[in-house]
Formats: structure tokens, sequence, C-alpha cells
């Protein structure tokens, strides 16, 4: 009963006062507002300095927000592809970004009567939804929404009360009239979501599917350990000696880790996710075509690299886990599947930047690579994919110096007839 609470704890513990957290997911507010050759207009931009007021506000209120963070255009050369593009490299998770003209066009459409003006032209929202679907649609979206919603709210009742100090003019009158849309709402957010999450049959390859990729690993180990004791005393030839043993082990191992992991790949590729087709948008600062399905990275070679991924991926975690069998043996290898299962599942499908401190840990856990090299494979993301293949390879050679070791340790417990299980009456 303590193992189960202590274990299953962890799991609940990463999102125990979560929303004390959220400002650890930054979100740029850029104010381009007024910048050349815009700012030349005679009218004080008044629109950038109200959202990023907004921002400020929200900061120190002291209750639970987002991380924002209020940038200057300059930052940013004016650019907003500069912008999009730090926020594909992850510099941070969306952006609010006021465009240079956004107070501009609004004196423009009521002075010309410019019925093309267009709201959504004032801001835009820039993200990835794909770069972790679950935070932002549950911790982000909502909180971004709701200060979008309040944003335009502020701005229009100040441009309001600005427009209607003029309305005794019968010419301003006739273009309100015209362009009703630059009164209400005045402004609006264009949203760019860079990266989308789709096709939805791509949640278990990056989420709760890659459990069984570590139960299949941990079974691997009762289902051929038969096979392998047959070797110690086989019929019609000399049995292998002990470190042959063990080389034939590891050896069949890693084979069976091999083909285990290509038919897990392929149960991805036959719910028709993407593995062959590149999105006729390539560019890192584009929305991609959701039509073509998700985005992959590696165009012909991506179905390659994702088998790779989850073959290291097994390795990494199955290793542990025919180690620890050996060690422990049974009934406690259950055990440590819980253990094993919670902990990577705990610091892979949520995010730890908004876990407590204890957490750090995952970063080098093994699904955490594998959950975030597949999305980098699946849908173009920025990429650490050396990153996660190196701390799976790291796993897998860690394990396989304690291999021999395990192994011994087994015999020996064989040798002297050391049990597990309880000793009975």
């Amino acid at each position: 009963m303590a193992f189960i609470l202590a274990v299953l704890s962890l799991y609940w513990g990463v999102f125990f006062n979560v929303q004390n957290r959220l400002h650890h997911l930054l979100v740029y507010v850029v104010d381009m507002d007024g910048a050349t050759p815009f700012g030349n207009t005679g009218n004080q931009p008044f629109v950038g300095q109200t959202i990023t007021q907004l921002a400020e506000k929200q900061l120190s209120s002291g209750m639970p927000t987002l991380g924002w963070s209020v940038r200057s255009g300059s930052e940013f050369n004016n650019d907003v592809l500069e912008v999009r593009q730090a926020i594909y490299n992850w510099d941070a998770w969306a952006a609010i970004v006021i465009n240079p003209n956004a107070t501009a066009m609004l004196y423009q459409a009521i002075a010309t009567g410019n019925t093309s003006y267009d709201p959504l032209g004032a801001c835009q929202l820039v993200y990835q939804e794909a770069r972790d679907n679950t935070n932002w649609q549950s911790f982000m979206f909502p909180i971004i929404s709701a200060f979008m919603t309040q944003a335009q709210s502020q701005v229009g009742k100040t441009w309001a009360q600005m427009v209607l100090q003029n309305a005794s003019d019968a010419g301003t009158l006739a273009n309100i009239q015209a362009v009703p849309q630059a009164v209400n709402p005045a402004i609006g957010f264009s949203e760019f979501n860079l990266r989308p999450f789709f096709p939805y049959t791509s949640i278990p390859a990056v989420s709760i599917g890659l459990i069984y990729l570590i139960i299949i690993s941990f079974f691997s180990f009762s289902f051929y350990m038969p096979i392998h004791m047959q070797y110690l005393s086989p019929k019609g030839h000399p049995p292998l000696k002990f470190p042959q043993l063990i080389v034939w082990r590891w050896a069949a191992t890693i084979t069976a880790y091999l083909f285990l992991s290509l038919a897990y790949s392929f149960v991805s590729m036959a719910f028709q996710l993407n593995f062959t087709t590149s999105n006729p948008v390539t560019s890192e600062t584009q929305v991609t075509m959701m039509e073509h399905g998700n985005p992959i990275a590696y165009g012909h070679g991506t179905f390659p690299v994702y088998w790779m991924l989850n073959f290291f991926g097994m390795i990494a975690l199955g290793l542990a886990c025919e180690n620890m069998a050996m060690v422990v043996g049974q009934p406690w290898m259950g055990l440590f599947l819980i253990f094993w299962v919670i902990t990577n599942v705990s610091t892979s499908f949520y995010d730890i930047e908004i876990a407590p401190d204890f957490y750090r840990w995952g970063y080098a856990w093994p699904l955490h690579s594998i959950v975030e090299g597949s999305r980098q494979i699946l849908f173009d993301l920025h990429s650490r994919i050396g990153l996660d293949f190196g701390i799976l390879i790291a796993w897998g050679a860690v394990n396989t110096g304690l291999f021999p070791v395990c192994c011994w340790f087994q015999r020996w417990k064989t040798q002297r007839e050391v049990h597990e299980y309880w000793p009975m009456n």
C-alpha cells in the first residue's frame, strides 16, 4: 500500500498547484505599433500601449496567469516573421503581436471611410499547437483567449471615446457609418498556428500509445526467457558457456526490439499518419496546410527516423526492465513496471515547465525524449533530435554495461536457490 501511494503520488503531484506555475509558460507581447513608416502620421499610437499595459496589469495582479513578456518591436527589427521564427525556435510558447500599422489603419479608416478595413489586420497571435497540444488547449489558450477579448474591449472603448470627440463633423459621421467595423470591434487578432496538431490519430503516437512501448519491452523478458534457458541444456550440441549466453541474450533482445519497434511504428502508418508526403509549406514561419496531413520533417526518410527513435526508445526502456527483472525477480518486477510507467508518463505527457521543480529529472527519462522526438518528426517542429537520440543511446549504453552484472546476479540467485517470494511454512 505504501508503495502504491508513493508511486501514484508522483503522477498526481505533477499538477499540484499548477496554477501557481503558469508564469513559466512564456508568452511574448510584441509592440510594433507606430513603427516606421507608420510613426510619422501625427497620431499617437495607442493600440500597442493599451495591450502592453493590460499584460503588465495581469502580471502585477497577483492572480495566476501566463508569463507575459512585453517586448519592443525593435528587438525583432519590427519584423513579424522574426517573431514567428522565435516561436518556432521555442524561445516562447506564443506571441501576441501588435502590427506596426495598428493605430494608423484605424485613423485612416475613419478619415477616408475605407470600407475594406479589416480589424484582424491590427494584431496577431502566433503559436504552435503541435509543440504540446495538451498544454496549449488546457492551460494556455483559455487564458490567451480571455486576454485577447479583454484587449479588444479596452482598445474598442478607448477608440470609441476618441472617435466620438470628432463625431460632430458630418464627414466623420459619414465615414463611421461606412466603416462600422473600425469602431466596433475596431481591432481583432489573426491567428497563425504554425504547426497545427492534425490529424488527431497522431494523439496515440505522441502520448498514451507510447505506454505500450514500455509494456511490450517489459513482457519480452518473460516471453523469451524460456528460450534462452534452453541453451543451457540443449539437446544434440554442447551448452553455451555463461559469457556466450550473455552475448546471445543481449543480441536476441536487441533483435527482438528492432522488429517489435518496427511493428509498433507500422501501427501509426496503418492509421494514415503521413510519413511520405512533404507539406507544400516548408517555411518555419508559415502555417502548414492541414489538408496535406501532418508536416513531416525528413521527407521520405521520416519513417526510418521514426522507427529508429522507437527502436532506441525500446532499448532504453526495455533493457532497464530486463536488468531489473533479473535483479528483483517475480513478483516484485510488477512493482517496478508500475514505477517505470508512472515516472515516464508523469514527465513526458505533461510539460515539466509547469511541474514542481522536483520533476526536473524527467528531462533525462527515456519517454520524454521519445515524445519530444516523435513530435519533431511528425510535425516538423524545432529539432532537438540529436539530444533525444543521445539520451536514449546513453540509457541503452548504461544498461548494456549493467547487463552482464545482472545476468551474473541472476545466476548467483539460481545456484543458491534464492527466491523472491516470502518463505512459506
